[in-house]
């Protein structure tokens, strides 16, 4: 059984993959390894965890502007999360996707933190929703 949830498309695409989800903003710059996918940000909820591959969920983006490069650079090294949901974009998370081509939405209609971590989704950044399967 799958459940859709409505979003608003930010970077277009599809992107499939298990969801990842934080309670905490996510700092691109010196918080996520560009090499190996992995938080590395001391204290964060996924600190240890790799997002390569995965529909990564947080609320929004903190730091620097360079941000927007990591996002680029995991893309470059195939350790991207395969999309983006935000419950508010902003710029840096934004325009990282875009540059990466990675799909992202944000807005959703079900808050990130109902989102059940390990689900398979699909998100369409072009549509603006997240397919949630629950099989």
């Amino acid at each position: 059984m799958s459940i859709t949830i409505q979003a608003r498309g930010i970077s277009a695409g599809i992107g499939t993959g298990a969801v990842l989800v934080s309670s905490e903003p996510i700092s691109f710059l010196s918080g996520v390894d560009p090499e190996t996918g992995v938080v590395i940000e001391s204290g964060h909820p996924l600190e240890g965890q790799s997002i390569a591959g995965k529909v990564l969920a947080f609320p929004y983006g903190k730091g620097s502007t360079v941000g927007s490069y990591v996002i680029y650079a995991l893309r470059r090294n195939n350790m991207a999360p395969s999309a983006i949901i935000n419950t508010e974009a902003e710029p840096i998370i934004a325009v990282g996707a875009i540059l990466a081509e990675i799909p992202m939405v944000d807005r959703p209609d079900t808050p990130i933190e109902e989102l059940k971590g390990g689900l398979s989704a699909s998100v369409d950044g072009s549509l603006g929703e997240i397919t949630l399967n629950n099989d």
